[in-house]
């Protein structure tokens, strides 16, 4: 099940946000606009940007599966100073790379892994808890807002760019 919600869905989630992004270059060069303008726009002005919402979701993607394997070390350093699209596609890449290295088995003792944060105060959260109320909804939040972002700003997308491809049976 951990497999499944985590390196499946994440590495399938992380290839529809590459052609969400192509889509996004495409848009702006027929618009004859700077790119720019895209990652650095924001839903909010209390909100992050476009850049920091895929830098985030990134990262709770790779930290989310390193905390449940009990893999930490192992997880790539990203620096986020991206500031391009071809940096933020590379960062995505990284991270599908290193989901790639992930089996079923690397989360047999998911369930009993104590997760801890600086912000939670000295609690916990089991691994099954932290999947279903930190990992999954912290990833769709800023993967759903960099979407809103483009969408916002005229990028032609729409739910099945977001959703992909379906494995529709006959």
């Amino acid at each position: 099940m951990y497999y499944d919600l985590t390196i499946v869905q994440f590495t399938k989630m992380f290839s529809n946000l590459r052609e969400i992004l192509n889509k996004a270059a495409a848009h702006a060069e027929a618009k004859k606009f700077d790119v720019n303008v895209l990652l650095n726009s924001r839903l909010a002005p209390d909100q992050f940007n476009f850049i920091r919402q895929i830098q985030i979701t990134c990262d709770t993607a790779k930290l989310g599966v390193a905390r449940l394997t009990g893999k930490t070390d192992t997880v790539p350093v990203h620096a986020d100073t991206e500031t391009t699209l071809a940096e933020l596609q590379a960062r995505i890449q990284s991270v599908q790379d290193y989901l790639a290295g992930f089996s079923a088995a690397d989360f047999a003792n998911a369930d009993s892994i104590k997760v801890t944060n600086p912000r939670w105060e000295g609690k916990h959260l089991l691994g099954y808890d932290f999947l279903m109320h930190h990992v999954i909804p912290n990833f769709y939040f800023h993967f759903t807002t960099a979407y809103a972002i483009l969408r916002h700003n005229g990028v032609d997308l729409g739910k099945k760019d977001y959703l992909g491809a379906m494995p529709y049976k006959q």
